[in-house]
């Protein structure tokens, strides 16, 4: 099998890919070698003998999209946009706020640069969509589109300039700098995010992966990153609880920053409760947690208690490849969405829940109109 000597050859985890399909229809990030196998067989039906497409994944990384017009001569770099979830989850199911909130001016301007020289290299002419990954300082290139993205719409509305006009007009020979484009900063956050429609399909799993699953998408705007946060998910049917029970659950790999987080939670006068796993580490800090089977620790366990609407959050990185791992971080999530609570499923949307509910405590929600951005 051709996968497996790659496999050897470029190590775990990969991101694996059927070729010319849409929507990363049947795309996987594979961490174990048995994966493949089962992926291969999914990917031939997905795009028939197509080719597959396999490349290393870089793991806790941070993702940014960018989107850009040229006229072949000169660049204007429309928007740098940083996803809240890590790497790995499909731009169109991700969140993502503009301007960042969390990259270094250095890293802004290499981004920047990067996509200049590539537009120009590339010899493109109307839009252009980069996708970067940052870890531990270092950018990485994802993938270059010389198209539009599904991002313009957003970017747009943020700047309050009409793109899609402007790089029409480029591509029939227009010269960009008739258009005097310029970035300015209005100190505001824009925070898009997802919709999605799982409470109308009962059998699908709503954990978020490189496959897009969503149907559309909202936008909140504030001078505050947190309130523009707590904004996009009541736009989203997705409001942030202010106070009650948090649960968490976290695979071990994240059991060190869960101690801040759960830090964080109590500050915010939240009482947590947690696995058993995860809830003796939080104990063992110093921290009251209370303990909640998973469902396959019988009940009293984690869905009861949620069909009970006592659970105001849900924090779980936890879950696995093994069957009865896999049914309990399943019935979680179905659980959470049957009772509508907010669910995160990474470290880095926990922080943004926790900045947007904070936010919300400490500041009061105004509206702002698109024509005042």
């Amino acid at each position: 099998m051709k996968q497996l000597k790659l496999l050897k050859k470029i190590g775990l985890p990969l991101m694996v890919r059927p070729s010319y399909v849409l929507g990363g229809r049947a795309m996987e990030i594979v961490y174990e070698k048995s994966q493949l196998k089962d992926f291969v067989e999914e990917a031939f039906k997905a795009g028939e003998n197509n080719p597959i497409l396999i490349d290393k994944f870089i793991n806790n990384a941070m993702e940014v999209d960018v989107d850009a017009i040229s006229d072949g001569k000169e660049v204007f770099v429309a928007g740098i946009m940083q996803h809240i979830e890590e790497a790995g989850i499909h731009s169109g199911d991700s969140a993502c706020c503009l301007p960042p909130v969390a990259i270094k001016k250095e890293l802004i301007e290499e981004i920047n640069n990067q996509t200049k020289k590539l537009a120009l290299a590339l010899k493109v002419k109307g839009f252009m969509n980069v996708q970067f990954a940052i870890k531990k300082d270092q950018i990485f290139i994802i993938e270059v589109n010389p198209r539009a993205s599904r991002t313009v719409p957003f970017v747009s509305k943020a700047k309050g300039i009409p793109l899609a006009k402007i790089a029409s007009r480029v591509m029939t020979g227009e010269k960009l700098s008739k258009f005097n484009l310029k970035n300015k900063n209005k100190k505001m956050y824009a925070v898009k995010e997802a919709v999605f429609p799982f409470n109308k399909f009962p059998n699908v799993d709503v954990l978020l992966g490189p496959e897009m699953k969503s149907t559309g998408e909202v936008m909140g705007i504030d001078k505050d990153f947190g309130l523009a946060y707590a904004k996009s998910q009541i736009a989203a049917s997705n409001s942030l609880p202010t106070k009650g029970l948090a649960f968490i659950s976290l695979k071990n790999s994240h059991k060190e920053e869960g101690i801040d987080l759960a830090k964080q939670l109590l500050k915010l006068n939240f009482t947590l409760s947690a696995t058993e796993g995860t809830a003796n580490f939080i104990r063992k800090h110093g921290m009251k947690c209370k303990k909640i089977n998973k469902v396959s620790g019988g009940s009293p366990h984690i869905v009861d208690v949620l069909n009970s609407k006592k659970i105001a959050l849900v924090i779980n990185t936890g879950g696995g490849k093994s069957e009865h791992r896999l049914n309990d971080a399943i019935a979680l999530r179905r659980g959470t969405l049957i009772n509508k609570v907010p669910y995160c499923t990474n470290m880095s949307t926990a922080q943004a829940c926790l900045k947007g509910i904070k936010s919300l405590k400490t500041k009061a929600i105004t509206a702002t109109s698109l024509q005042d951005i």
